[in-house]
Protein backbone atom coordinates (compact mmCIF):
# COMPACT_ATOMS: atom_id res chain seq x y z
CA UNK A 1 0.00 0.00 0.00
CA UNK A 2 3.11 2.03 -0.09
CA UNK A 3 2.19 3.54 -3.77
CA UNK A 4 -1.28 5.47 -2.08
CA UNK A 5 0.55 7.37 0.48
CA UNK A 6 -0.37 11.38 0.08
CA UNK A 7 1.40 13.19 -2.43
CA UNK A 8 3.44 10.44 -3.24
CA UNK A 9 4.75 10.50 -6.90
CA UNK A 10 1.85 8.86 -9.28
CA UNK A 11 3.57 6.07 -11.00
CA UNK A 12 6.33 5.63 -8.91
CA UNK A 13 5.57 2.32 -7.61
CA UNK A 14 4.82 -1.37 -8.82
CA UNK A 15 2.25 -3.74 -7.66
CA UNK A 16 3.64 -5.65 -4.98
CA UNK A 17 3.51 -8.85 -6.98
CA UNK A 18 6.22 -7.73 -9.13
CA UNK A 19 6.78 -5.56 -12.09
CA UNK A 20 3.30 -4.53 -14.31
CA UNK A 21 2.69 -7.10 -17.21
CA UNK A 22 3.67 -6.09 -20.11
CA UNK A 23 0.36 -7.84 -21.76
CA UNK A 24 -1.81 -4.82 -19.93
CA UNK A 25 -1.80 -1.82 -22.20
CA UNK A 26 -1.91 1.97 -20.94
CA UNK A 27 -0.63 1.51 -17.47
CA UNK A 28 2.05 4.04 -17.48
CA UNK A 29 1.27 6.73 -15.64
CA UNK A 30 2.70 10.30 -15.84
CA UNK A 31 5.01 10.83 -12.67
CA UNK A 32 3.17 14.02 -11.80
CA UNK A 33 1.93 15.08 -8.14
CA UNK A 34 -1.53 14.78 -7.30
CA UNK A 35 -1.43 17.97 -4.86
CA UNK A 36 0.46 19.98 -7.74
CA UNK A 37 -2.44 19.46 -9.82
CA UNK A 38 -5.32 19.87 -6.64
CA UNK A 39 -2.95 23.13 -5.96
CA UNK A 40 -3.78 24.27 -9.65
CA UNK A 41 -7.12 23.87 -9.42
CA UNK A 42 -8.02 25.65 -5.96
CA UNK A 43 -6.11 28.51 -7.64
CA UNK A 44 -9.20 29.44 -10.14
CA UNK A 45 -10.97 31.98 -9.39
CA UNK A 46 -14.08 33.04 -11.31
CA UNK A 47 -12.90 36.75 -11.16
CA UNK A 48 -10.05 36.69 -12.99
CA UNK A 49 -11.50 34.49 -16.03
CA UNK A 50 -14.25 37.28 -16.12
CA UNK A 51 -11.60 40.16 -16.34
CA UNK A 52 -9.94 38.29 -18.75
CA UNK A 53 -12.67 37.33 -21.17
CA UNK A 54 -16.39 37.88 -19.78
CA UNK A 55 -19.02 35.38 -19.27
CA UNK A 56 -18.26 33.18 -22.26
CA UNK A 57 -14.92 32.31 -20.63
CA UNK A 58 -16.74 31.18 -17.28
CA UNK A 59 -18.47 29.16 -19.02
CA UNK A 60 -16.01 27.35 -21.13
CA UNK A 61 -13.66 26.90 -17.56
CA UNK A 62 -17.00 25.66 -16.51
CA UNK A 63 -17.02 22.60 -18.77
CA UNK A 64 -13.51 22.43 -19.07
CA UNK A 65 -13.12 21.47 -15.42
CA UNK A 66 -16.65 18.85 -16.05
CA UNK A 67 -14.39 17.12 -18.08
CA UNK A 68 -11.64 17.41 -15.69
CA UNK A 69 -13.73 16.09 -12.66
CA UNK A 70 -14.34 12.96 -14.19
CA UNK A 71 -11.16 12.55 -16.31
CA UNK A 72 -8.90 13.65 -12.94
CA UNK A 73 -10.94 11.50 -10.73
CA UNK A 74 -8.63 8.32 -12.50
CA UNK A 75 -11.21 6.12 -13.16
CA UNK A 76 -9.65 4.72 -16.35
CA UNK A 77 -6.55 4.94 -14.90
CA UNK A 78 -7.60 3.18 -11.74
CA UNK A 79 -9.16 0.47 -13.56
CA UNK A 80 -6.50 -0.32 -16.13
CA UNK A 81 -4.11 -0.47 -12.64
CA UNK A 82 -6.76 -2.71 -10.91
CA UNK A 83 -6.41 -4.92 -13.65
CA UNK A 84 -2.40 -4.77 -14.21
CA UNK A 85 -2.61 -5.56 -10.38
CA UNK A 86 -4.49 -8.19 -10.23
CA UNK A 87 -2.52 -10.05 -13.08
CA UNK A 88 0.95 -9.08 -11.04
CA UNK A 89 -0.59 -10.61 -8.07
CA UNK A 90 -1.83 -13.94 -9.69
CA UNK A 91 1.55 -14.69 -11.93
CA UNK A 92 3.26 -14.26 -8.37
CA UNK A 93 1.04 -16.37 -6.72
CA UNK A 94 1.46 -18.73 -9.90
CA UNK A 95 5.27 -18.74 -9.25
CA UNK A 96 4.52 -19.15 -5.50
CA UNK A 97 2.56 -22.62 -6.68
CA UNK A 98 -0.47 -20.90 -5.09
CA UNK A 99 -3.35 -23.43 -6.38
CA UNK A 100 -4.88 -21.79 -9.58
CA UNK A 101 -8.47 -21.80 -7.60
CA UNK A 102 -7.20 -19.76 -4.58
CA UNK A 103 -5.15 -16.92 -6.83
CA UNK A 104 -6.27 -13.52 -7.05
CA UNK A 105 -8.30 -13.59 -3.88
CA UNK A 106 -6.90 -10.84 -2.21
CA UNK A 107 -7.16 -8.62 -5.07
CA UNK A 108 -10.55 -6.85 -4.35
CA UNK A 109 -9.97 -6.43 -1.03
CA UNK A 110 -6.80 -4.75 -1.60
CA UNK A 111 -8.50 -2.39 -4.51
CA UNK A 112 -11.08 -1.73 -1.83
CA UNK A 113 -8.70 -0.33 0.69
CA UNK A 114 -6.42 1.72 -1.53
CA UNK A 115 -9.94 3.55 -2.91
CA UNK A 116 -11.22 3.99 0.95
CA UNK A 117 -14.76 1.50 0.10
CA UNK A 118 -15.98 -1.74 2.00
CA UNK A 119 -14.84 -4.89 0.71
CA UNK A 120 -18.18 -5.68 -1.23
CA UNK A 121 -17.78 -2.02 -2.96
CA UNK A 122 -14.22 -3.15 -3.02
CA UNK A 123 -15.12 -6.25 -5.37
CA UNK A 124 -17.30 -4.36 -7.54
CA UNK A 125 -15.40 -1.82 -8.58
CA UNK A 126 -12.68 -4.64 -9.83
CA UNK A 127 -15.24 -6.40 -11.49
CA UNK A 128 -15.79 -2.67 -13.52
CA UNK A 129 -12.57 -3.14 -14.00
CA UNK A 130 -12.03 -5.91 -15.60
CA UNK A 131 -14.97 -5.29 -17.80
CA UNK A 132 -14.07 -2.24 -18.93
CA UNK A 133 -9.99 -2.74 -19.85
CA UNK A 134 -11.03 -6.42 -21.37
CA UNK A 135 -14.40 -6.20 -23.06
CA UNK A 136 -15.61 -2.63 -23.30
CA UNK A 137 -12.66 -0.48 -24.50
CA UNK A 138 -14.88 2.51 -26.01
CA UNK A 139 -16.41 3.03 -22.96
CA UNK A 140 -13.13 2.90 -21.22
CA UNK A 141 -12.13 6.07 -23.69
CA UNK A 142 -15.64 7.93 -23.12
CA UNK A 143 -14.05 7.52 -19.30
CA UNK A 144 -10.86 8.53 -19.92
CA UNK A 145 -11.79 11.40 -21.79
CA UNK A 146 -14.25 13.07 -19.18
CA UNK A 147 -17.37 12.47 -21.64
CA UNK A 148 -18.49 9.66 -19.35
CA UNK A 149 -18.24 9.60 -15.51
CA UNK A 150 -17.63 6.42 -13.43
CA UNK A 151 -21.21 6.03 -12.34
CA UNK A 152 -22.42 5.67 -15.70
CA UNK A 153 -19.40 3.69 -16.66
CA UNK A 154 -20.68 1.39 -14.20
CA UNK A 155 -23.99 1.89 -15.72
CA UNK A 156 -23.24 0.31 -19.03
CA UNK A 157 -21.34 -2.40 -17.85
CA UNK A 158 -24.51 -3.50 -15.55
CA UNK A 159 -26.92 -3.63 -18.56
CA UNK A 160 -24.32 -5.73 -20.42
CA UNK A 161 -23.51 -8.39 -18.12
CA UNK A 162 -25.65 -10.61 -19.44
CA UNK A 163 -24.12 -10.67 -22.38
CA UNK A 164 -21.07 -12.80 -23.64
CA UNK A 165 -17.97 -11.25 -24.40
CA UNK A 166 -17.91 -10.86 -28.25
CA UNK A 167 -21.64 -9.40 -27.80
CA UNK A 168 -20.58 -7.12 -25.04
CA UNK A 169 -18.14 -5.62 -27.15
CA UNK A 170 -20.42 -5.20 -30.26
CA UNK A 171 -22.75 -3.40 -28.14
CA UNK A 172 -19.73 -1.10 -26.91
CA UNK A 173 -18.79 -0.57 -29.51
CA UNK A 174 -22.32 0.54 -30.82
CA UNK A 175 -23.03 2.87 -27.70
CA UNK A 176 -19.46 4.23 -27.60
CA UNK A 177 -17.56 4.48 -30.50
CA UNK A 178 -17.93 8.01 -30.71
CA UNK A 179 -17.41 9.73 -26.90
CA UNK A 180 -19.59 12.27 -27.18
CA UNK A 181 -22.85 10.13 -28.20
CA UNK A 182 -23.79 10.36 -24.26
CA UNK A 183 -23.29 14.25 -23.79
CA UNK A 184 -26.39 15.39 -22.88
CA UNK A 185 -28.13 12.29 -21.70
CA UNK A 186 -29.25 11.26 -18.31
CA UNK A 187 -29.02 8.04 -16.28
CA UNK A 188 -32.42 6.56 -17.63
CA UNK A 189 -31.75 7.02 -21.36
CA UNK A 190 -27.92 5.55 -20.91
CA UNK A 191 -29.95 2.32 -19.39
CA UNK A 192 -32.48 2.35 -22.11
CA UNK A 193 -29.74 2.56 -25.02
CA UNK A 194 -27.74 0.09 -23.00
CA UNK A 195 -30.73 -2.68 -22.50
CA UNK A 196 -32.26 -1.87 -26.07
CA UNK A 197 -28.80 -2.65 -27.67
CA UNK A 198 -28.36 -5.43 -25.75
CA UNK A 199 -31.57 -6.89 -26.57
CA UNK A 200 -31.17 -6.58 -29.98
CA UNK A 201 -27.56 -8.28 -30.09
CA UNK A 202 -29.26 -11.61 -27.53
CA UNK A 203 -32.73 -11.64 -27.13
CA UNK A 204 -32.37 -14.76 -25.31
CA UNK A 205 -30.11 -13.57 -22.58
CA UNK A 206 -31.60 -10.98 -21.53
CA UNK A 207 -35.17 -12.56 -21.47
CA UNK A 208 -32.95 -15.05 -18.94
CA UNK A 209 -31.96 -12.62 -16.80
CA UNK A 210 -35.40 -11.02 -16.12
CA UNK A 211 -36.39 -14.43 -15.45
CA UNK A 212 -33.56 -14.25 -12.91
CA UNK A 213 -34.44 -10.87 -11.33
CA UNK A 214 -37.84 -12.55 -9.99
CA UNK A 215 -35.80 -14.97 -7.94
CA UNK A 216 -33.87 -12.07 -6.01
CA UNK A 217 -37.46 -10.18 -4.66
CA UNK A 218 -36.86 -8.97 -1.14
CA UNK A 219 -38.91 -7.02 1.37
CA UNK A 220 -36.17 -4.07 3.43
CA UNK A 221 -36.69 -2.36 6.26
CA UNK A 222 -34.32 0.62 6.92
CA UNK A 223 -35.23 3.69 9.29
CA UNK A 224 -35.73 7.24 8.47
CA UNK A 225 -36.07 10.68 10.55
CA UNK A 226 -39.10 11.52 13.16
CA UNK A 227 -39.10 7.52 14.47
CA UNK A 228 -40.40 6.59 10.80
CA UNK A 229 -39.11 3.89 8.51
CA UNK A 230 -39.15 2.77 5.18
CA UNK A 231 -40.60 -0.11 3.76
CA UNK A 232 -39.00 -1.30 0.57
CA UNK A 233 -40.45 -4.61 -1.73
CA UNK A 234 -38.78 -5.39 -4.32
CA UNK A 235 -41.03 -7.68 -6.38
CA UNK A 236 -42.03 -8.74 -10.31
CA UNK A 237 -44.81 -6.55 -11.32
CA UNK A 238 -47.56 -8.54 -11.13
CA UNK A 239 -46.67 -9.20 -7.64
CA UNK A 240 -46.55 -5.64 -6.57
CA UNK A 241 -49.42 -4.24 -8.66
CA UNK A 242 -51.93 -5.61 -6.07
CA UNK A 243 -50.29 -3.48 -3.45
CA UNK A 244 -51.39 -0.21 -4.89
CA UNK A 245 -55.09 -1.18 -3.98
CA UNK A 246 -57.01 -0.95 -0.63
CA UNK A 247 -57.10 -3.98 1.95
CA UNK A 248 -59.97 -6.05 1.54
CA UNK A 249 -63.07 -4.72 3.81
CA UNK A 250 -61.75 -2.01 4.56
CA UNK A 251 -64.01 1.18 4.46
CA UNK A 252 -62.96 4.34 1.83
CA UNK A 253 -61.82 7.32 3.54
CA UNK A 254 -63.25 10.75 2.35
CA UNK A 255 -60.48 12.84 1.17
CA UNK A 256 -59.25 15.59 3.67
CA UNK A 257 -59.42 19.30 2.87
CA UNK A 258 -56.75 19.82 0.19
CA UNK A 259 -55.78 16.20 -0.32
CA UNK A 260 -56.32 13.62 -2.87
CA UNK A 261 -59.40 11.62 -3.36
CA UNK A 262 -59.52 8.03 -2.66
CA UNK A 263 -58.64 7.39 -5.87
CA UNK A 264 -54.93 7.82 -5.26
CA UNK A 265 -52.25 6.02 -4.52
CA UNK A 266 -51.15 7.39 -1.30
CA UNK A 267 -51.87 10.41 1.37
CA UNK A 268 -49.08 13.01 0.94
CA UNK A 269 -47.65 14.90 4.32
CA UNK A 270 -46.14 18.22 4.09
CA UNK A 271 -42.72 17.03 5.60
CA UNK A 272 -40.04 15.98 2.97
CA UNK A 273 -37.99 13.96 5.37
CA UNK A 274 -39.56 10.68 4.03
CA UNK A 275 -42.14 9.22 1.49
CA UNK A 276 -45.66 9.84 1.44
CA UNK A 277 -47.46 8.01 4.16
CA UNK A 278 -51.04 7.96 4.88
CA UNK A 279 -52.96 9.75 8.45
CA UNK A 280 -52.70 7.38 11.38
CA UNK A 281 -55.52 5.19 11.72
CA UNK A 282 -56.59 5.78 8.13
CA UNK A 283 -57.71 3.29 5.16
CA UNK A 284 -55.06 4.49 3.09
CA UNK A 285 -52.19 1.95 4.03
CA UNK A 286 -51.71 -0.99 1.65
CA UNK A 287 -51.55 -4.84 1.62
CA UNK A 288 -48.73 -6.58 1.02
CA UNK A 289 -47.81 -9.14 -1.13
CA UNK A 290 -47.71 -12.26 0.07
Amino acid sequence: MAGIRGTQLIGAGAPSGGAVPDAVPGVVVPRVRVQDLIDVVKSLRPAAAFELAGGTELINQLRALEDLKSAAAAAAAQARIAVAFDAAQRSAETAAGVPAEERGRGVAAQVALARRESPARGSRLHGLAKALVSEMPHTLAALESGHLNEWRATLLVKETACLAAEERCAVDEELAADAGTFDGMGDKAIIAAARTAAYRRDPRSVTRRASHAATERHVSLRPAPDTMTYLTALLPVAQAWPCTRPCPGTPTPSAPPGRPGPGARSWPTPSSNGPPAPPPGSAGWRCSSS
